[in-house]
C-alpha cells in the first residue's frame, strides 16, 4: 500500500479513512470542504477516492463537495474512483485461492463492486465523465 501524506489535515485524514476525524474538521470549518492540498492539489474527496473510501466519499458529497476540481494532475475525483483497488495482497490471495472453490473470485467480486458502488456516488452528484486523462 503507498504511502500518501498531505499538508492538509482533512485531506491526510480522507486518505486514512478516518472518518472522525474528517467529520470532526468539518464541523469545526466547513471552509476546509474543497481545499486543495499544496503538494498534490488533491481535494478530501479526491483524497477518499484515490484510496477507495466509500464512507467518506458518501459523507463528502452530502455536504456538497465539489466533484468536477481537478489537482496538479488534471484529474479528478472520477478518475481515481475507475482505478482498480486491487492491492498487491488482494493479487497474491486471488492467485493463491483461485483454484480453492472459487474463493479468489469471490474476493475478486467483491472489490470490483466496492469500486462499482464509488463510481455510481460519483455520477449521482454530477462528475464530469468527459473530464480528459
Amino acid at each position: 500500500m503507498n504511502i500518501i501524506f498531505s499538508l492538509q489535515p482533512i485531506c491526510q485524514a480522507a486518505y486514512n479513512n478516518d472518518f472522525n476525524k474528517v467529520h470532526l474538521l468539518l464541523e469545526s470549518n466547513s471552509n476546509c470542504l474543497n481545499v486543495q492540498d499544496s503538494f498534490l492539489g488533491d481535494t478530501p474527496l479526491i483524497c477518499a477516492c484515490r484510496r477507495g473510501n466509500n464512507r467518506i466519499v458518501n459523507y463528502l458529497l452530502s455536504k456538497h463537495a465539489d466533484v468536477n476540481l481537478r489537482n496538479k494532475k488534471d484529474c479528478t475525483c472520477l478518475h481515481y474512483a475507475v482505478r482498480k483497488r486491487f492491492s498487491f495482497l488482494d493479487y497474491v490471495l486471488i492467485i493463491i485461492l483461485m483454484p480453492v472453490m472459487l474463493i479468489g473470485y469471490l474476493l475478486m467480486v467483491s472489490k470490483t463492486k466496492q469500486n462499482e458502488h464509488l463510481v455510481k456516488m460519483l455520477l449521482r452528484a454530477g462528475v464530469d465523465v468527459n473530464a480528459t486523462d
